[in-house]
């Protein structure tokens, strides 16, 4: 009996050659629609689906496949009671179905699509015949990826069948492929329902897995990295590692935190982080510049540490960072000057995040796991522009002052709650971490900055319960302070402020990270 396969797919990546191999095996093949149209063109015997089921493609091509000549050839088992309702019946086995299905990430993700194009790009057909041939992939093959087609394609040359287990392999993946497509068309129809700002009534997350990690946080723990499938160009997940040893799970923690620093910036950054947080983080006019001044806050903490800059590497920054010791260098990209020279690092990873459409675009949920659940919250998109801040001490700041503390205010908010940050106009300072109490913060990056405390800016991320951390910023010299604001002794702290002679702005938005 001549196997057959029944082909229709949205993506064409591959599909001639792939069916002119089952042809060559032998394969009678069926198709619709603009695959029959490739294949036909390309001179692959192929009957239309409507030779086959005797019923022509109605309304507007909704329904092709839909069909018992299709479906009862998809699902027969091969069994007496099944052959003999076939013969009688006039249907025929059907081996192998390769779908894949109506683009409908793509669709939605144009700018301005309608909401009737978007419903007429939900496929029905494709999605019942992949999870026909799933279920009954005791004796059916299905292929929904087109990098499986070459790995089938040998198999049956090799052996003239597919083995059970590949065949239950291929039916996991294509579960997980009307899975994925299901979960987008309820994701889209909850979100016209719901406030653009709401949260969804199921959270539904799908991601594929990339790689298994050396290990997690600690060598007794295993640990993976995934990619979430509408990751977009331009984020972390969806750049590419250049050269290097293979990233760790706490690589991946730490270039998370030194990206989203860097690109807090629209001019030139560069940031140097350790366990999360930065042990240095500039502006500059160039990359080798903001580079150079990112590891001058505190060159003993930046050994060992991950860099991130938020400009292409260049040929003297690569210079100039290939003098340290570093884990990764996460940029857009590296000019090919820059890998040349860096490629005599063999272990240095090289990071390149790319460019797209959403390349300044973070999403707007983030999760964490605990016991049992997943907190979901907003992400603490941008911060308090300048113009909103509230100028509340006798002294009034400078427009030097004012780039000065926001440059101090952008950096605090990348820094683990309790978090000070000291900065000059362009560079940090001091930068105290992690501190069960603001205080002990404040004493942290003080010591850190030692004499350039004289005239600096100081940044905490949320209020100051008490005058105490005013009276140690005035100490070191402090010149101007920016804080959210809040607390019930804001009064005491703005007396203290005033008394100390000592700029206070508040922006009344808190930037807690824990």
């Amino acid at each position: 009996m001549k196997r057959r396969a029944i082909i229709s797919v949205s993506d064409k990546t591959g599909i001639v050659t792939f069916a002119q191999g089952l042809v060559e095996l032998g394969f009678e093949l069926i198709s619709t629609g603009g695959t029959y149209k490739v294949l036909d063109e390309a001179n692959i015997p192929v009957k239309y689906v409507s030779e086959v089921t005797g019923f022509p493609e109605v309304l507007g091509g909704r329904v092709k496949t839909l069909h018992p000549l299709i479906h009862g050839g998809i699902l027969a088992r091969d069994i007496e009671e099944h052959r003999q309702q076939m013969e009688q019946n006039g249907i025929g086995f059907i081996d192998l179905v390769v779908v894949n299905l109506y683009p409908f990430r793509e669709t939605i993700s144009k700018p301005g699509v309608s909401f009737e194009e978007a419903i007429e790009n939900i496929d029905v057909g494709g999605p019942t015949m992949v999870r026909a041939a799933a279920k009954n992939h005791g004796r059916v093959t299905v292929l929904v990826n087109p990098k499986s087609y070459e790995e089938v394609l040998n198999v049956l040359r090799e052996t003239g069948t597919v083995s059970a287990g590949m065949r239950k392999r291929l039916a996991a993946e294509a579960f997980a492929h009307t899975a994925e497509y299901d979960r987008l068309i309820a994701g889209y129809l909850e979100r016209q329902l719901e406030p653009v700002g709401g949260f969804p009534r199921t959270l539904r997350l799908t991601a594929q897995k990339v790689q298994e990690l050396r290990y997690g946080e600690n060598p007794q723990q295993k640990a993976a990295f995934y990619i979430n499938s509408e990751a977009a160009l331009g984020s972390l997940a969806r750049g590419k590692q250049l050269q290097g040893k293979e990233l760790s799970y706490n690589n991946w923690v730490d270039m998370e935190a030194a990206w989203k620093l860097a690109r807090e910036f629209d001019s030139c950054a560069a940031a140097i982080i350790k366990h999360t947080n930065p042990c240095g983080a500039a502006l500059g006019n160039t990359p080798l510049e903001a580079y150079k001044s990112a590891l001058a806050s505190d060159p003993v903490s930046a050994y060992g540490g991950i860099i991130a800059l938020n400009r292409v590497v260049d040929g003297p920054t690569a210079e100039a960072i290939k003098e340290c010791f570093y884990e990764v260098i996460v940029a857009p990209d590296f000019s090919p000057e820059s890998q040349d020279i860096l490629s005599s690092k063999k272990n240095l990873r090289l990071f390149a995040v790319g460019r797209g459409e959403n390349d300044r675009v973070t999403p707007r949920l983030m999760l964490k796991s605990v016991d049992g659940g997943y907190l979901v919250q907003e992400v603490d998109r941008g911060t308090t522009p300048i113009d909103e801040w509230e100028f509340i001490t006798q002294q009034k700041p400078t427009e030097n002052d004012l780039k000065a503390l926001d440059f101090a205010w952008r950096v605090v908010k990348h820094v683990k709650s309790n978090a000070i940050v000291i900065t000059d106009h362009r560079q940090t300072l001091g930068v105290g971490a992690g501190q069960m109490n603001r205080v002990g913060s404040v004493k942290i990056a003080v010591e850190q900055a030692g004499e350039k405390t004289k005239g600096a800016y100081l940044a905490s991320d949320a209020f100051f319960p008490f005058p105490d951390s005013i009276e140690s910023a005035a100490q070191a010299g402090i010149r101007a302070i920016i804080q959210p604001g809040g607390s019930i002794h804001d009064p005491e702290v703005i007396e203290a402020a005033n008394r100390l002679n000592i700029i206070m702005v508040f922006t009344h938005r808190r930037h807690f990270q824990h």
